[in-house]
């Protein structure tokens, strides 16, 4: 089983986006048994809250839905919970390492490092471009999900 946390600032927009697009990709091979996927926030804003409505739609324009998603803070345990904690930026990555404490297995990730390019997922928070963000996501995720298939 590999279980796999999603991390962004809110947990309303990149991180769900990654999470559903991932468990689609996951579903679609016939693997749901063998992956775990969530996602979370690291600051306390949007705590409860569903997915974004411009992300919701993101989403759906390629066919995904999220129900069922309420915004939850990443807690200290989600270490030893989870088997791979990406985060959508630098930021989400810093406040990440102050809140572990340390990385000692190496479980944390920034997303777009799967795509080879070391940046920050672009935020559609503050530029509103959702289809930048899909872009990303979809690059990342379908890195990720061939490197632990062995489809790549």
């Amino acid at each position: 089983m590999i279980k796999i946390l999603f991390v962004c600032h809110g947990n309303i927009c990149r991180s769900p986006m990654a999470e559903f697009m991932m468990k689609k990709f996951v579903r679609q091979a016939g693997l749901e048994n063998d992956f775990t996927i969530a996602s979370a926030a690291t600051h306390d804003d949007e705590l409860g809250n569903p997915v974004y409505p411009m992300a919701r739609q993101e989403l759906a324009k390629h066919g995904i839905g999220c129900p069922g998603h309420a915004a939850r803070m990443i807690e200290k345990d989600d270490y030893d919970r989870f088997d791979l904690i990406i985060g959508m930026d630098d930021a989400n990555m810093n406040d990440m390492l102050a809140l572990f404490g340390d990385d000692p297995d190496g479980k944390l990730h920034l997303m777009m490092d799967y795509t080879g390019k070391h940046r920050d997922v672009a935020d559609p928070w503050y530029t509103r471009n959702f289809t930048a963000t899909w872009k990303d996501l979809y690059a990342a995720c379908t890195a990720l999900f061939n490197l632990l298939t062995d489809n790549g």
